[in-house]
């Protein structure tokens, strides 16, 4: 059995101007959410054996705040993870997955798409707060009975989804 973590970003401030959206950084209640989130990760002991993390900023510092509360296990960055598709997630994930956990700290849509297509079932409760968007900070925690190399649509369980409003 493996786990898949798919986590997306904080919440980033508005870009000032002259600033690439890349480059936006966190505001102060993404911070605490990030943090949040590390926490209930731990507490919930879902720790990934390696992180894949987006290069932008408000990535990072996400990353930063859930580091601070939880183990994140060895962590790649890859720029990628911004601009790519749910398509290129899926196969990044399977390229590094195996019978452990992962997490993905990246963006929506592709966040919100990858976990839609890879729940082909799940709990009723996340399932019905997923069908409400995919906001800031939510984690996506998906159960496969394999490796994550053989992840594919419709072969996850979709275990807890998690924002930090709930929490």
């Amino acid at each position: 059995m493996s786990k898949l973590y798919l986590l997306r970003h904080a919440k980033a401030g508005w870009a000032l101007p002259g600033m690439r959206d890349f480059d936006r950084p966190l505001d102060a209640s993404g911070l605490a959410d990030a943090e949040t989130m590390g926490a209930v990760m731990r507490a919930r002991n879902y720790i990934p054996d390696l992180t894949l993390c987006s290069k932008a900023k408000r990535a990072l510092q996400t990353l930063e705040g859930l580091a601070g509360h939880t183990d994140t296990g060895r962590v790649l960055f890859l720029d990628a993870l911004y601009s790519e598709d749910a398509a290129f997630y899926l196969n990044i994930i399977r390229g590094n997955g195996g019978p452990g956990s992962l997490l993905v700290i990246g963006h929506n849509p592709m966040t919100e798409d990858l976990t839609i297509a890879l729940s082909g079932d799940g709990e009723e409760a996340a399932k019905g707060m997923l069908n409400h968007g995919f906001p800031t900070a939510g984690l996506a925690v998906v159960r496969f009975p394999g490796s994550l190399a053989d992840a594919a649509q419709g072969t996850g369980y979709l275990e807890a989804f998690l924002t930090p409003v709930d929490l």
